[in-house]
C-alpha cells in the first residue's frame, strides 16, 4: 500500500529518513528514477541515507510501476520518491492507486518559477500538474507532515 507519493529532487534525505517515514509508519521506500536505477554510486550514496529498519528499492520507473502493481507486495507500507513531475505523471498513470502527490522540494531552476518556499516549476511542470489535475489527482506541497497542505491548484 502506497501511504505517500512524493516528489523530490533531493529523494532520500533527512525530511524523508527522520519525520515522513515515521510519521507515516513506512517499511519500504521506493526511489523511482530511471537514472538513479543505473547509478551504483548514487544507490550506495542513497542507501546511506535511509532509516534504519526501513527497506529502500531503486528502481526504474517502468520496474517500479510493475512493483507497486503486484498484488504480493500490497502488504508494504510504502513512501514512493520521485525527483519530478514528468516522472510523477507517468507514475500516475501506470499505477492506478496513485491519486495524491506531494511535492516536497524541487530546486530553482533555469526557467522555473517559485511557487512554494522550495517548489520551483517550468512551464513544463505546470502542464504537466494541469494533466494530472484534469484526471482526478490530488496534488498539494509539504516539506514535512506537520505542515499545512497547500493545493498546487491554488498556486499555479
Amino acid at each position: 500500500m502506497i501511504k505517500l507519493t512524493r516528489i523530490d529532487d533531493r529523494l532520500v534525505h533527512g525530511q524523508v529518513a527522520f519525520t515522513w517515514t515515521p510519521a507515516l509508519g513506512v517499511d519500504c521506500l521506493i526511489v523511482a528514477n530511471d537514472k538513479v536505477a543505473k547509478d551504483e554510486f548514487m544507490k550506495m550514496t542513497l542507501g546511506l541515507a535511509k532509516p534504519a529498519g526501513t527497506k529502500l528499492l531503486i528502481k526504474s520507473l517502468k520496474e517500479a510501476a510493475a512493483f507497486l502493481n503486484d498484488e504480493k507486495n500490497k502488504g508494504l507500507k510504502i513512501l514512493l520518491i520521485i525527483n519530478s513531475v514528468k516522472d510523477a505523471a507517468v507514475m500516475a498513470t501506470e499505477v492506478p492507486e496513485i491519486r495524491s502527490i506531494n511535492i516536497g522540494g524541487i530546486r530553482l531552476r533555469e526557467g522555473a518559477k517559485l511557487i512554494s518556499k522550495a517548489v520551483g516549476v517550468n512551464d513544463e511542470d505546470i502542464t504537466t500538474i494541469r494533466d494530472l489535475l484534469n484526471k482526478g489527482v490530488e496534488l498539494e506541497i509539504r516539506q514535512v507532515p506537520t505542515d499545512n497542505k497547500q493545493m498546487v491548484v491554488n498556486l499555479i
